[in-house]
């Protein structure tokens, strides 16, 4: 079953985080995501569909987001759509298009920016390796002399 070539997720196929789940932390995705359930923390994917029973903390960035359910926190989409359930606490900047459906509740600025907003690839997504993670964590921090000759780290 895991190891079945046919089996191979691909990349246009969708995640569900169903109304039983609570993440908390950040979300990479080079697919798309339906969020019925809770999720504190930033949402990255090419899609993000946020179902009526569905709620974000946290800021979103994809190419098409909707929201049916609640989000607090700034979206930043290419084409982004707020659905008559859905209600909005914090900014939109959308690139290309922005619909929103009769009862729709939006607390925040709306901006439209020019051009793809979009800077999600899979190289965004995951871009860093183990390698350069680690060499980041042994980093010494940087010792500083004031004026007294005193040594502060």
């Amino acid at each position: 079953m895991f190891g079945d070539k046919k089996n191979k997720l691909k990349d246009s196929e969708r995640s569900l985080i169903s109304e039983t789940v609570s993440i908390e932390g950040t979300i990479n995705s080079s697919g798309a995501i339906d969020i019925a359930g809770l999720v504190k923390g930033p949402v990255y994917s090419k899609e993000i569909i946020v179902r009526e029973t569905g709620s974000i903390t946290g800021s979103i960035e994809a190419d098409h987001v909707e929201i049916h359910g609640h989000m607090d926190g700034k979206i930043s989409g290419d084409d982004v759509v707020v659905g008559n359930t859905g209600t909005v606490k914090g900014d939109i900047e959308f690139g290309n298009n922005l619909k929103t459906e009769n009862g729709a509740d939006i607390d925040g600025y709306i901006k439209k920016t020019h051009g793809s907003k979009s800077k999600l690839s899979a190289d965004f997504l995951f871009s860093k390796s183990k390698d350069e993670k680690k060499s980041k964590e042994n980093e010494q921090p940087e010792t500083v002399v004031n004026k007294d000759s005193e040594v502060l780290a």
